[in-house]
Order: structure tokens, then sequence, then C-alpha cells
């Protein structure tokens, strides 16, 4: 018994050591999200993931199969809703992607790509908090078949080749300056320069 409390007395203190150097490094670091996350921040936040995604959801298999329709699907589900952030090739550098904290990721990496298939749909369906990833499954939905596509897609992105990106850029989502921009043009090209028109609506999810 005496053992024991002194685990328990040795892990509240180390708890107590970790929380005061967090607490000093938020200090020092502010709020601020332009600076890189550390390596360090990195790993205790995937290792933190990790372990607090059920066991259950983690050896979770796709039941979706890769087939082409599959894959078809996914790339245009993912260029309309995810690809703001991530960019279509899964690498995140975009505009968004690179402002926020943590970065998004590059999925192409052993640190996306290392993850269980279970670990991919549940961070899909659920989100994950303090950082930019939304919960994007409904809660009053069953079975999640469009992110388990999406699975199957991030599976592909290390080889994704030129012509699938091009495919992509065209369900992107679209502003509306871009829209009425592309009015104009097509306007223009008409020969109808100088007439007013209705701009139409914005692409929606």
């Amino acid at each position: 018994m005496k053992t024991l409390i002194r685990i328990v007395v040795g892990l509240l203190a180390a708890i107590g050591v970790l929380a005061v150097g967090a607490a000093g490094w938020l200090a020092a670091a502010g709020v601020s999200a332009r600076p890189e996350p550390s390596a360090f921040e990195a790993r205790t936040a995937r290792a933190a993931r990790h372990l607090l995604i059920p066991r259950a959801s983690r050896a979770a298999a796709n039941p979706v199969p890769a087939s082409p329709a599959v894959l078809a699907s996914a790339r245009a589900h993912f260029a309309d809703h995810c690809a703001s952030c991530h960019g279509n090739d899964g690498r995140g550098d975009t505009e968004l992607g690179r402002g926020l904290y943590p970065r998004a990721p590059d999925m192409t990496l052993p640190a996306t790509q290392e993850l269980s298939d279970g670990e991919l749909y549940w961070i899909i369906e659920n989100g994950v908090r303090l950082t930019g990833m939304p919960a994007w499954g409904d809660p009053g939905a069953e079975g999640g078949e469009e992110s388990w596509e999406l699975v199957q897609f991030i599976r592909r992105l290390p080889e994704l080749t030129a012509e699938e990106i091009a495919e992509m850029e065209r369900h992107n989502p679209v502003s509306r300056a871009e829209l009425e921009e592309e009015g104009e043009i097509r306007r223009f090209l008409a020969g109808e320069e100088g007439e007013e028109a209705e701009a139409p609506e914005p692409h929606r999810h």
C-alpha cells in the first residue's frame, strides 16, 4: 500500500512539474499562431490523440473498397470540403493550412499514413479539439460511407497524379468574386459587354 501511495505521489509530482513547465512555456510563447509548433508539441499531441481515440475505433476496418468509382467520388469530395486547408495534394501548403496552429499536416508523410484506417475515419467524423480540424460526421447518421471513402483517398495521396490533381481543381470552392469575374468574361465573349447581369450564386457545400 505504501508503495502504491509513493507511486501516486510521484506521478502527481511529475504532472505538477509538467504543468508548471507548460505554463511557463505558454507565458513566454504567448497565444500567437505564427510560430511553428515544436517537435515536442507535435509528438505529445499525436501521442495524446492516439490514446484518446477509443481502442475499438482505432481497430475498425474500412468497409468501403478502393474502387475507381469510390476514389473518383472521394477526390471530388476532398476537393470541395478539405482542399481549402489541406490542398488537393494533401500536403497542407495552402494559405489556410499554413495559418493554422498546428499547421495542416502533410498527409503524404508517415505521421498520417501510419495511422490506422479507424483512426483516420474517427478524426474525419469527430474532428480534433484545439486544432483547425472540424467534425464532418453527422451525429444523426449511421455508416459514414463518405468518410470511409475519404480514408481510401488519403491512402492514395502519396501516388496522386498531376492529372488527378487537375481534375480536382474543377471541384474546388469558388468565391463570389471569382464567379463574377467568370461571368464578365463570358458576357464579353458573347458580345454582351456593358449589359448588367445578375451574378450567379456562389458554390455552397
